[in-house]
Protein backbone atom coordinates (compact mmCIF):
# COMPACT_ATOMS: atom_id res chain seq x y z
CA UNK A 1 0.00 0.00 0.00
CA UNK A 2 1.54 3.46 -0.93
CA UNK A 3 2.22 5.93 1.79
CA UNK A 4 0.86 8.42 1.31
CA UNK A 5 -2.81 7.30 0.83
CA UNK A 6 -3.32 8.41 -2.99
CA UNK A 7 -6.96 10.11 -1.75
CA UNK A 8 -4.96 13.13 0.41
CA UNK A 9 -2.71 13.56 -2.71
CA UNK A 10 -5.73 14.60 -4.96
CA UNK A 11 -7.23 16.34 -2.18
CA UNK A 12 -4.04 19.11 -2.62
CA UNK A 13 -4.55 18.99 -6.90
CA UNK A 14 -6.56 20.30 -9.31
CA UNK A 15 -7.73 17.32 -10.53
CA UNK A 16 -6.62 13.54 -10.57
CA UNK A 17 -5.17 13.59 -13.93
CA UNK A 18 -2.47 16.23 -13.63
CA UNK A 19 -1.44 14.53 -10.41
CA UNK A 20 -0.82 11.21 -12.29
CA UNK A 21 1.45 13.33 -15.08
CA UNK A 22 3.11 14.56 -12.39
CA UNK A 23 3.82 11.41 -10.80
CA UNK A 24 4.54 9.54 -14.04
CA UNK A 25 7.21 12.45 -14.97
CA UNK A 26 8.84 12.33 -11.61
CA UNK A 27 9.19 8.69 -11.84
CA UNK A 28 10.53 9.23 -15.29
CA UNK A 29 13.01 11.31 -14.45
CA UNK A 30 14.17 9.13 -11.42
CA UNK A 31 14.49 5.93 -13.64
CA UNK A 32 16.30 7.58 -16.13
CA UNK A 33 18.79 9.13 -14.01
CA UNK A 34 19.38 6.36 -12.22
CA UNK A 35 20.34 4.35 -15.57
CA UNK A 36 22.62 7.23 -16.23
CA UNK A 37 24.19 6.62 -12.84
CA UNK A 38 24.36 3.24 -13.49
CA UNK A 39 22.16 2.79 -10.23
CA UNK A 40 20.17 -0.18 -9.22
CA UNK A 41 16.88 1.26 -7.83
CA UNK A 42 15.27 -1.24 -4.74
CA UNK A 43 12.03 0.92 -4.99
CA UNK A 44 9.73 1.34 -8.08
CA UNK A 45 10.25 4.55 -9.44
CA UNK A 46 6.59 5.63 -8.85
CA UNK A 47 6.68 4.61 -6.18
CA UNK A 48 9.82 7.24 -5.23
CA UNK A 49 7.89 9.85 -7.07
CA UNK A 50 5.25 9.74 -5.03
CA UNK A 51 7.03 9.61 -1.79
CA UNK A 52 8.43 12.87 -3.36
CA UNK A 53 5.72 14.73 -4.27
CA UNK A 54 4.07 14.25 -1.02
CA UNK A 55 7.23 15.55 0.86
CA UNK A 56 7.18 18.77 -1.34
CA UNK A 57 3.52 18.80 -0.33
CA UNK A 58 4.26 18.40 3.38
CA UNK A 59 2.04 15.02 3.62
CA UNK A 60 4.84 12.96 5.15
Amino acid sequence: MLNPAIGKLIQNCDNRYSLVLSIAKEAREIADEAVLKEEIILEKPVSLAINKIANERGLL
